[in-house]
């Protein structure tokens, strides 16, 4: 009964009107996001983080949320009708869904994308209903070793969410515990590391890291690759034949699993949830050699998958504060800049927050399937606006967001200079040379992630820095 209680809690929050209208303005702009090639959800959220800072907490979270998940939605529909993915997890998804297009069978595989993707999507919220309170009862019977062992755990983690030379994660560690020790100890009121510098009394805020280190970087290196877009196929029916339906529907619920399973660990999500999903479907097949071909198989279990993975990828960064990818990475830095602390006692000290996001994830969902397939024709053309032409909105809006953060320039300035670190770290990356970029994220993915984890150890050894607490809500 509390737990039906709590999802009627839940649901309570999710559909008032404000939250709906985040809601549905999330899942927008994901889809938006996902459509157009070079941006993707870890920059977006980081450059809308600064906007958050404004609004209520729950509404906020299910905003970063419905883009987060919009996103995989979005990335299927370029796939299959112009061969390029949005999103780098819909990568796979061109490799059987384009040829079926150029077959043309491109309405059954965008119905079977999006209907497999709800599917999944329900599923994988299910299973964070399922588990979530069981993991936060556990988390909350932690003493100090538990939580000493939880942070480094949390350090472990972020070196796995690197990709390359171990070495390079663990110097990112580092690097992020030390620019975490910026700021005032709150003991003692000594200042640290800050050189005489007041705007970093109160350390280094969230939001120009975020914003430094994925928007602006991310920018500048899709401006340096000069993206190309085709045409379009034309989309018939929206119907797929009994055929498509018999062989889809066990490789959705394979995909469904797969990236379930996949999406709870760290570095997993839903890129790797999508390439696991596929390779699982072709070597199950009875007719491999129809796989990169138009198989309808290779459609539905990425699309599942890749929706599965991001929704279970939720659990550890609810029940235990800690990210699974750069996206949860970012999400908690929301939570920070809200004066939510992250974890466990979220569940118990804002139970309206914690449910009403979970709900939402049903509501945005059952969003997506509408948005995404009678509004195909628009999202389609949207493709054929330039990049050069939307990297300085973008870049604008990003000096927007990091100003209105204190009304201060200092924060502007922040943002480029680690906007030069982060394309640095990029640059620096040898996939960063690749057309299609899945893993490049995850190497500066560690910074923000060991930022997080840094503050969290020093405040739970009573040397609290107030570098991710500053930007509190004003009352």
């Amino acid at each position: 009964m509390d737990l039906l209680g709590n999802l009627a809690l839940g649901f309570s929050v999710a559909i008032s009107f404000q939250n709906l209208t985040y809601c549905l303005l999330g899942c927008m702009v994901g889809t938006l996001i996902g459509v157009l090639p070079g941006i993707g959800p870890v920059a977006t959220i980081a450059m809308l983080l600064p906007i958050t800072f404004h609004l209520p907490p729950t509404a906020s979270l299910i905003m970063l949320a419905g883009i987060y998940y919009g996103a995989q939605y979005g990335g299927s529909t370029t796939s299959i009708l112009v061969n390029l993915p949005g999103e780098a997890s819909s990568v796979v998804t061109c490799l059987d869904g384009y040829q079926m297009a150029r077959n043309g069978r491109a309405g059954a595989a965008l119905s079977i994308s999006a209907v497999g993707s709800f599917f999944a999507g329900t599923v994988g919220t299910i299973i964070i209903v399922i588990f979530a309170e069981p993991l936060t009862r556990m988390a909350q019977k932690f003493g100090p070793a538990d939580y000493c062992a939880l942070m480094a755990l949390g350090l472990v983690a972020a070196v796995v969410l690197a990709s390359g030379s171990v070495t390079k994660a663990i110097a990112m560690v580092f690097l992020g515990l030390l620019f975490g020790l910026i700021g005032t100890d709150v003991n003692t009121g000594a200042q640290r590391f800050t050189f005489d510098v007041p705007e970093l009394s109160d350390g280094i805020d969230f939001a120009p890291i975020a914003m430094g280190l994925f928007g602006i970087a991310e920018i500048v290196i899709n401006l340096e690759r000069h993206l190309e877009r085709g045409g379009a196929i034309k989309v018939g029916s929206l119907w797929p034949t009994r055929e498509e339906i018999r062989r889809s529907i066990p490789a959705v619920l394979r995909g469904t699993t797969l990236g379930a399973l996949l999406g709870v660990l760290p570095g997993g999500g839903p890129t790797l949830g999508a390439f696991s999903a596929y390779t699982l479907e072709k070597k199950l097949s009875k007719h491999p050699e129809q796989f990169g071909k138009g198989a309808v198989e290779g459609v539905a279990a990425p699309e599942a998958a890749n929706n599965a993975a991001a929704q279970t990828s939720f659990i550890p960064m609810l029940t235990l504060g800690i990210p699974s990818n750069a996206v949860m990475a970012l999400m908690v830095g929301a939570m920070i800049i809200q004066g939510i602390q992250p974890g466990p006692e979220v569940m118990t000290k804002k139970p309206d927050l914690f449910w009403g996001m979970i709900a939402s994830m049903w509501v945005g969902n059952a969003m997506l399937v509408i948005i995404n397939l009678p509004m195909i024709g628009m999202w389609v053309k949207l493709l054929t606006v330039p990049y050069r032409y939307l990297a300085p909105a973008i870049l604008l809006f990003c000096c927007i967001g990091a100003y209105s953060l204190q009304n201060s320039t200092f924060h502007v300035m922040q943002v480029a200079m680690f906007g030069v670190l982060g394309y640095i770290f990029m640059k620096a990356h040898p996939s960063c040379s690749g057309s299609c970029s899945g893993r490049r994220w995850r190497s500066t993915s560690v910074v923000p992630c060991c930022f997080r984890v840094a503050i969290r150890w020093c405040s739970s050894s009573g040397r609290s820095v107030s570098a991710f607490s500053s930007p509190r809500r004003h009352s």
